[in-house]
């Protein structure tokens, strides 16, 4: 039996976080081969635009939204890592403009060689998080593995018509992106020990903060569209966004909110796998300015585990959305536009 103070969690796993997941082309693959079926016409939406969460409706004032989401340890602290799985589960109900009201525990765990304060600590972290959110745990389910990993399974509500999907965006929206990025590169630094104490807890603190803020202030806005930036990177679920939504993205790079240290870490080799599988899946689709060299590209595709929301609001209220999101203590900043030419890409300034 392996005790708590002698184990660092992410030296149990090669992939951590939503680093983890299998890639967006795979996953396109297997997904293909699946047999098409009847469209219940209650389900208001499914898979077929890549959204964060399905949504299905109950009567005329409620819908539900369905989530799940797990992964390998991304941290070494297991209370920290509870609190980031939760809170990276929840956040696909935020993205959709809904509220979280249930989640169940999904445990996979070495139960006879580690020591069990780990999980429990982990289940403790992620009890907290959702005792912030507001959500109730109901259960669970648990299996005996070698690797451990932790998730949740999150339902929440949400009025049929005020849905936010990734596929409404309009031209002359403005980007609001609530988290910065390079979480990816900074906890691939983290398994390499690159990173100050200052710097762990850092990178922690933004990956357990919740967007329930965010998506709060959002409730408040016409937004066009939404979705949260997890582990197929900014660009990833940009291409997902402007690809629903018919329309092109302009990004601008040095406007986008980056985690300290991320280009010298990543130029040091603390570029994950999964985020050059994001930048191969999306290259036929980006068109980047000649003077980002390709570690700007890697960081822009860089796989997040718990990003923040990256909102498609009506130009004439993004200033007001922004300081509204500012005063309520969330980072977030404008960092592109919405075009009509180019439909379904991005462009990188």
């Amino acid at each position: 039996m392996i005790k708590k103070e002698a184990i660092k969690l992410t030296s149990l796993t090669i992939k951590g976080g939503c680093g983890c997941k299998i890639g967006p082309a795979d996953l396109e693959a297997v997904l293909r081969m699946l047999p098409q079926t009847k469209k219940d016409p209650n389900l208001l939406v499914g898979l077929d635009t890549s959204d964060d969460a399905g949504v299905y409706q109950i009567n005329e004032t409620t819908a539900i939204v369905q989530t799940l989401d797990f992964f390998t340890p991304i941290v070494d602290d297991p209370y920290d890592f509870g609190q980031i799985a939760a809170t990276n589960a929840i956040s696909d109900v935020y993205a959709m403009g809904g509220t979280p009201i249930t989640a169940l525990n999904i445990v996979a765990f070495p139960i006879a060689t580690l020591d069990k304060e780990i999980l429990a600590d982990i289940l403790r972290g992620a009890g907290d998080k959702l005792i912030e959110a507001g959500v109730t745990l109901v259960g669970g389910h648990s299996i005996d593995d070698n690797e451990p990993k932790f998730g949740l399974a999150v339902t929440g509500i949400v009025h049929p018509d005020k849905i936010r999907t990734n596929s409404g965006a309009q031209p002359g929206d403005q980007l609001i992106l609530t988290k910065p990025i390079g979480v990816g590169i900074s906890t691939t630094s983290l398994k390499h020990n690159l990173l100050t104490e200052e710097e762990i807890q850092n990178v922690t603190k933004v990956m357990k903060t919740l967007n329930k803020a965010a998506a709060e202030v959002m409730a408040t806005y016409d937004v066009h569209a939404a979705t949260d930036v997890t582990g197929f990177g900014l660009l990833g679920h940009a291409s997902e966004m402007a690809k629903g939504s018919g329309v092109g993205i302009q990004i601008n790079f040095n406007k986008v909110p980056l985690l300290p240290r991320v280009k010298e870490l990543a130029k040091a080799g603390s570029v994950p796998g999964g985020t050059k599988n994001n930048f191969a899946h999306i290259a036929d689709v980006v068109d980047y300015a000649e003077t980002l060299d390709q570690i700007d590209k890697w960081i822009l595709c860089d796989a997040v585990t718990s990003g923040g929301l990256l909102i498609s609001i009506t130009h004439d209220e993004a200033d007001e959305m922004l300081k509204e999101l500012r005063d309520k203590g969330v980072d977030a900043h404008i960092i592109g536009k919405v075009t009509e030419e180019q439909k379904g890409r991005i462009q990188v300034l």
